[in-house]
């Protein structure tokens, strides 16, 4: 039994997802007549309560388009300096936008809005890049899943707003952070101009992401996912499985975050792990003391027992559970974890 904790991108498509696939009318979305692909853009800018969402082949994109939408050449944008936008999506900030980040040192990939407000460069003063945009993450991937208090991302909208910057925010596990928090889409809708959400992580879709926003900032949308090669044809089968994952895969995020407690618990419980990080989601990162035991040596242990996570640089190592890390290999894991 082959147990993969890498990440949550690993999953495959359920039997009722793939049946909703097979099932899905289709048409060519490139000229916007696949019905699939436009009830789940509807369904999502309707959670949001935004004018416009658009359908994308990944969040990567979807984020990039985004901050396209937001920007001029030689603009800057804020950013915590554990982003995704900054450190995984393959500096497509520069080559797709031609803008750079001023990065915040933020907790856990979390700044505050006085962080925000510090790193905004004067708008008249001409040796500096214009300032126009602030991106979000949540959950933060290399903050380890970790959750924004809802009151701090106001406070940063207040920021924004006041210094006519646009707000996006990178929302590719925003389900897990939602249901963490009893939070609800509306709420971000309200607070975010942009936000990208993703299908193919805690969702278990095998491919797609969605833009929402309101008219005026999206109304370039499609031409800047036509540019980046993100036009797709019949789309809707994939839409489909986006559209079966809203209705049956998000309230079971429950069940990874209670997994994840339990195998933190598990690790706290090592006298080899150094540390383990705050887990309020579905990532746990930890630390290993290597005086005890090697990193690649607890690596290779795990794998010889077909168990498989992966490093983040810096020492730390990732654990990530998913929808197709079940009852039993989570059983099995723990087990194996003592054992180390």
């Amino acid at each position: 039994m082959k147990i993969n904790l890498i990440s949550d991108t690993v999953t495959k498509p359920t039997p009722g997802m793939l049946k909703a696939m097979f099932a899905a009318e289709v048409g060519d979305d490139v000229f916007k007549e696949d019905p699939s692909v436009n009830a789940l853009e509807k369904k999502v800018a309707e959670l949001f309560h935004k004018d416009v969402a658009l359908f994308f082949p990944s969040g990567t994109m979807a984020n990039q388009a985004a901050i396209k939408l937001h920007t001029q050449p030689a603009d800057q944008l804020i950013c915590d300096k554990y982003a995704h936008v900054y450190n995984y999506e393959g500096g497509g900030i520069s080559f797709n936008s031609g803008v750079s980040c001023k990065l915040v040192d933020g907790e856990r990939g979390m700044m505050t809005a006085k962080q925000v407000e510090e790193a905004i460069n004067p708008p008249d003063f001409y040796h500096s890049p214009l300032t126009t945009l602030v991106s979000i993450e949540n959950t933060t991937n290399k903050g380890g899943g970790a959750c924004w208090d809802f009151e701090e991302l106001k406070k940063i909208q207040t920021v924004c707003k006041s210094n006519r910057l646009g707000y996006h925010l990178d929302g590719a596990r925003l389900w897990n952070a939602m249901l963490a928090k009893n939070e609800t889409p509306q709420q971000y809708g309200e607070l975010f101009d942009t936000i990208s959400v993703c299908f193919s992580k805690g969702l278990g879709c095998p491919v797609g992401s969605v833009l929402v926003g309101n008219k005026e900032i999206m109304q370039k949308a499609i031409r800047v996912r036509k540019i980046l090669g993100g036009g797709m044809r019949q789309a809707g089968y994939l839409a489909a499985a986006a559209s079966y994952a809203l209705e049956h895969h998000v309230d079971r995020l429950a069940e990874d975050h209670n997994k994840a407690q339990e195998i933190g618990k598990v690790l706290r419980q090592l006298l080899f792990i150094k540390k383990v990080e705050p887990i309020e989601t579905n990532i746990i990162i930890f630390e290993i003391n290597e005086t005890l035991v090697s990193t690649e040596n607890f690596l290779e242990k795990l794998a010889a027992n077909n168990v498989f996570i992966i490093g983040m640089g810096q020492g730390k190592l990732r654990i990530v559970t998913h929808l197709d890390y079940t009852d039993e290999m989570h059983v099995a894991f723990l087990s194996i974890l003592k054992k180390i």
